[in-house]
């Protein structure tokens, strides 16, 4: 009997958040398409029809996720505006919103205006970027990207969602980057190869499953925050096309209680800058090296001072692509 009660309390201890990533992994730079499907119809503004707002009265904010008009479930805007057509003959329909987790009703009265009747809405159903692949664990095969979350630029809100894809994209050009502006990589997509799917878009990046062919690259192995050091790293971009090149930065600051700006680093190669002028809108992802051993990625750009930025420790992506 007490040895029963021993292995019962043995197992209590045991920790409750054990993590399945690999201690080795296969490690990214590549440049990739990001295409998001809404879990609802995304609210982005208003306009007035015929001279009227038609949001003075229902509680509806930009922000807002719609999820059924009446009782019919929406997933797309053609479905909203089917949807919408079926139910003409009140002027009037009852939209379930979600608001930040938050569901309720709201009647929304329509407006008819050259024989079309107009809902006063501005609306969006998904999101198209790019950005760049991080890591995939070669036994999960789960990729985790970018290192932050992806927000809608109309509602500054973090995107919620339904579903998703990656897809090869080739970078075509550069907007450099200086002080006060940054610059961004301009990109063409092929979507017709796909890399991965997308399951969650997190505060630590952007998550899914790997489901092309894995890529016949080297394995890194994962280090420990502990292990990251003050001095010279590098980092794996894209800057041209789909080749990815490494480029020497110098990590300046370590902060291992920050959620995700653990490492402060500075762009120290020529090279980069002279094609850059420093971090870019589309780096957002790229592995940190050093020692040979992968230790997070690109997450922010400092805007008063492009040459410097942020990155994320490799574990917390790691962790949270395994939740």
């Amino acid at each position: 009997m007490k040895k029963a009660k021993i292995i019962f309390l043995t197992l209590l201890l045991i920790p409750l958040n054990v993590y399945a990533y690999s201690n080795r992994v296969i490690v990214g730079g590549e440049n990739i398409g990001i295409n998001i499907k809404f879990d609802g119809v995304l609210v982005v503004g208003f306009y007035k029809v015929g001279g009227k707002d038609v949001t003075s009265s229902p509680n509806i904010k930009v922000g807002d996720y719609i999820k059924k008009v009446n009782e019919t479930p929406v997933k797309s805007i053609n479905e909203l505006t089917k949807a919408i057509d079926s139910y003409l003959e009140n002027d009037k329909i009852t939209l379930t919103i979600n608001r930040k987790g938050e569901e309720f009703t709201s009647v929304l009265s329509l407006i008819k205006e050259d024989d079309i009747y107009k809902t006063g809405l501005y609306v969006k159903d998904s999101i198209t970027g790019i950005g760049t692949m991080t890591y995939i664990d070669p036994e999960t095969k789960i990729y985790g990207s970018l290192g932050h979350e992806i927000v809608d630029s109309n509602t500054n809100e973090r995107i919620e969602v339904k579903n998703g894809t990656i897809f090869q994209s080739t970078v075509v050009g550069i907007n450099k980057s200086s002080d006060g502006t940054p610059g961004e990589k301009k990109a063409d997509f092929n979507t017709s190869i796909v890399y991965g799917d997308v399951t969650k878009n997190t505060s630590f990046g952007l998550f899914g499953n790997f489901t092309a062919n894995m890529p016949g690259k080297k394995l890194y192995d994962v280090a420990k925050p502990e292990e990251v050091k003050i001095g010279d790293a590098s980092i794996l971009t894209v800057l041209n096309n789909n080749e990815i090149k490494e480029y020497a930065i110098n990590i300046t600051k370590i902060n291992e209680y920050n959620d995700i700006k653990n490492i402060f680093f500075e762009i120290t190669d020529e090279s980069l800058l002279a094609k850059t002028g420093g971090i870019i809108q589309g780096m957002s992802g790229s592995p940190i090296i050093q020692n040979n051993k992968i230790i997070g990625a690109v997450t922010h750009v400092i805007v008063d001072n492009v040459k410097t930025g942020y990155g994320i420790f490799i574990t917390t992506m790691l962790e949270e692509g395994e939740k």
